[in-house]
């Protein structure tokens, strides 16, 4: 068993003691709780001076709930301050107010007794959760606060917290080490201002992108996480095994071919927003589970979609910030529409100067080195450009920018283009330099669709762990027809980052994906 620490152990004896003396430390009963530290603080009305406290205002009765973050006694009084699920507030505690249910065969003059103390012999510690009831007022310092009647142990604590000081906005021995943070994100949420917000805002965006699929006549659904076949995106997969029907599976890439499905089955419009899994590499923008929407509307192409995105990432920028602009980092990034669109290769032209488009894919080998892109000889066509524009164009567009009609080889879900020969209907929303969202005009076309997974086939021949398989009962569903079709997949993960303005796909992941621990 772990070493305890001093601290463990001294508040460890002040468990015992509070049984010794019969309070419960852990009770079972509800705790109604009437008012929250931030919304006190916003309504609380100055009333007439009372004749006990010169000088102070006494407000409406209240009962709160939350951690005991400090403390400061004085004599027979104590401040401490207490954090509930929506902020902190003072408390004003006097030996001589503090009351507690009497239980059966003691009087109330030694419960008071012991509940005094709990709080003035410091058997309560930071991080201990309590239940006070009392009286709003603001004291001679001006400083809405809650005058405690009542004094009630809910949870004990046995480990300490870090204890994070601000002053100017400054925090000091702050909780700051990021594994400790991702690792131990109970804590993190506890002691450093601003984290729980994140998740707040996080919450706000998907909460905000069902409002506008639901209004729109969309369908939220839910298709299979474990897959026969791992198909809807080029990525590894998760290899699982299936004890009962003996078979291996996959974590799912991707919901878009089972979406599809549903609309070849008569929906109107489907969404899921949902986990999906990458057997691949963990840094600042990538986490192997992620959490992603894909919707997919019949009778719609790419450009109704880019103008329907454009519209819901405004309306969820001004959701979470009141404001169409988010600064990120250095950069003040601008949600409000319309966005720039741009086709791929004319991206890549800006940047470089190399047409591709009238290149063999030999020549664009050669360019692809010229920019150090390595073991070219497994990529084909549209790898190689698609690696070409991620190494000199993708993070030179920061404000939304719609990258469009891609080549055919690197879009094997993706109807051809109406007029621009071996491209496709399709965008990349790319933002602060990443790809935010991806989107098609989807192939409807059954034999078009089988040979593009015959392509396929061909480049996983080649070496590419990341070509696509076919999906023999996908094809199965595109023959009894679908209708036309648009859909996007759009990261949450990326979104929350770029909404809430931080740095790493960490900071917006309640638990990231984390070595397991060493224990020494």
């Amino acid at each position: 068993m772990e070493q305890l620490s001093e601290q463990e152990l001294v508040r460890r004896q002040s468990l015992q003691t509070m049984r010794d003396m019969g309070i419960n430390p852990y009770p079972a009963d509800e705790y109604v709780v009437t008012g929250y530290s931030t919304d006190i603080k916003a309504t609380f009305v100055d009333e007439k001076p009372s004749d006990e406290a010169e000088g102070w205002y006494t407000g409406k009765p209240v009962r709160i709930a939350g951690r005991l973050m400090s403390r400061r006694i004085m004599g027979k009084a104590s401040f401490i301050e207490v954090q509930d699920s929506k902020g902190r507030i003072q408390v004003y505690v006097s030996r001589d107010d503090i009351q507690a249910p009497t239980p059966e065969g003691e009087t109330a003059t030694t419960v008071e007794q012991q509940m005094y103390n709990v709080v003035f012999k410091k058997l309560l510690d930071i991080g201990d959760f309590i239940g006070i009831e009392g009286f709003v007022f603001r004291t001679q310092m001006g400083e809405i606060s809650v005058h405690a009647k009542k004094l009630t142990v809910l949870a004990k604590s046995l480990k300490p917290l870090p204890i994070v000081k601000y002053k100017d906005g400054v925090a000091y021995d702050g909780f700051n080490d990021p594994e400790q943070r991702y690792r131990q994100r109970y804590v993190d949420l506890v002691v450093n201002e601003g984290v729980k917000d994140v998740f707040l805002k996080r919450a706000t965006i998907v909460r905000t992108m069902r409002q506008v699929f639901d209004e729109a006549g969309y369908t939220e659904v839910e298709t299979p996480m474990l897959q026969i076949i791992a198909g809807g995106a080029s990525a590894r997969p998760f290899i699982t095994h299936h004890n009962a029907l003996d078979v291996d599976m996959y974590m799912r890439i991707a919901t878009e071919l089972y979406l599809k499905r549903l609309i070849v089955g008569g929906f109107e419009g489907v969404y899921e927003i949902g986990r999906n899994f990458r057997n691949e590499g963990m840094d600042r923008s990538h986490n192997p589970e992620f959490t992603c929407m894909e919707l997919y509307v019949q009778y719609k192409d790419y450009n109704w979609m880019m103008s329907f995105t454009e519209q819901l990432l405004e309306k969820i920028a001004i959701a979470v910030n009141g404001t169409t602009e988010v600064k990120i980092g250095d950069n003040i990034v601008d949600f409000k529409a319309p966005y720039r669109r741009l086709p791929i290769l004319e991206a890549i032209q800006e940047k470089t100067g190399y047409d591709l488009s009238q290149m063999t894919e030999e020549e664009i080998r050669e360019v692809a080195k010229k920019y150090g892109v390595e073991d070219t000889d497994k990529m084909g066509k549209g790898k190689l450009i698609d690696e070409i524009f991620g190494e000199t164009c993708e993070g030179s567009f920061i404000q939304p920018t719609f990258i469009t009609d891609y080549p055919v080889e690197m879009s094997p879900l993706t109807k051809m283009h109406r007029s621009k020969a071996g491209l496709t209907e399709r965008f990349e929303l790319m933002v602060n330099g990443k790809e935010l969202a991806n989107a098609y005009s989807e192939l409807n076309d059954p034999i078009d669709q089988y040979n593009r997974f015959v392509e396929q086939m061909k480049l996983a021949d080649k070496g590419d762990d990341e070509a696509m398989v076919i999906d023999h009962d996908f094809m199965r569903a595109l023959e009894y027809g679908m209708p036309p079709t648009s859909g996007i997949g759009i990261g949450i993960d990326r979104l929350a980052i770029l909404m809430t303005g931080q740095p790493s796909i960490q900071e917006v992941l309640l638990f990231p994906t984390m070595k397991p621990e060493v224990k020494g």
